[in-house]
């Protein structure tokens, strides 16, 4: 029968994003045997900086990445650039099957793989997308000041949001649109015109949008997007091993980063609805401190 000290981790973590990456700097602090599964795509690959985290701000997700790793790995952590397919319960922790067929034993299980963005269909998004096409304005609302702004949404919550940073917005809802009227006073009182027709493209040229196409050839200059989309989990270990999910399709957490399953942290966008890095990295140092006291307890040194 297998046990505790047969495990070959105490902690394997799936996501080398900001949460995984600080609750493996911390838990490696902890003279901890951490595993860090990645698949190495960052939700923010496609971004040019990063913002909003104190000392880090500007710097690109890449360049912060390597840095993390450098600093995790001289506290022991390992770390693997593949694919974790499949989790599920052993004898006395957890089971991380990975794409390459490789099996990897843990007594806890951090799942940071966060969330992945939908895209609006729209031609020539993809052009765009991270540098003048962006979803969150406290990370690139800055960069955008006092420029012209589209904002693609059903709902006219985030261009009311977007004043903050411009007085030059225009709503797209790329086709009928229905809205109350306490709203549609609102976008009048602030001068946000409502462009119901549907779009064909957009264009612009080297990353920077120019204007947005209708499908009746008509345009109109703006020179960046935010939009408000959908999003999913990054990876579907969370919801396999049975994690219970929020209406947000998020995973539901206690204080301590823990799911429902005894043993099973998620932290990071895959969690919460504050989704910024510096965010992100405190769930992970959560999470860690969680963990590291659950194996105290496992190990009956603390009561």
């Amino acid at each position: 029968m297998q046990n505790r000290s047969d495990l070959r981790y105490d902690a394997i973590i799936v996501g080398g994003g900001p949460a995984g990456l600080s609750a493996a700097l911390l838990l490696g602090r902890c003279r901890r045997r951490v595993l860090v599964l990645d698949e190495g795509f960052p939700r923010n690959r496609a971004a040019a900086a990063m913002h909003g985290y104190l000392t880090r701000d500007g710097i690109s997700p890449a360049a912060f990445l390597e840095t993390a790793r450098a600093e995790i790995a001289r506290y022991g952590v390992e770390c693997r650039r593949v694919k974790a397919q499949r989790a599920e319960p052993a004898e006395g922790g957890f089971e991380i099957e990975t794409e390459d067929g490789a099996r990897w034993t843990a007594r806890k299980l951090l799942i940071a793989t966060g969330v992945a963005d939908e895209l609006p269909n729209i031609q020539g998004i993809d052009d765009f997308y991270g540098r003048t096409v962006h979803h969150c304005p406290y990370c690139d609302g800055w960069e955008n000041r006092d420029r012209r702004i589209a904002v693609y949404a059903r709902k006219p919550g985030l261009a009311f949001s977007l004043l903050t940073w411009s007085k030059d917005i225009m709503l797209f809802s790329d086709g009928p649109v229905r809205l109350s009227r306490k709203d549609r006073e609102h976008l009048a009182k602030h001068g946000i015109a409502l462009h119901k027709e549907k779009i064909l493209r957009l264009d612009g040229d080297g990353g920077k949008l120019r204007r947005v196409v209708f499908e009746d050839g008509r345009s109109i200059e703006r020179d960046a997007l935010f939009f408000s989309g959908s999003q999913h989990q990054a990876c579907n270990i969370a919801a396999g091993i049975g994690c219970a999910l929020n209406r947000r399709g998020t995973v539901d957490t206690n204080k301590l980063e823990m799911s429902n399953i005894p043993g099973v942290y998620v932290a990071g966008d895959a969690s919460r609805d504050v989704q910024l890095v510096i965010v992100a990295a405190a769930e992970g140092a959560k999470a860690a401190f969680a963990i590291n006291i659950a194996l105290q307890r496992d190990d009956g040194i603390v009561p």
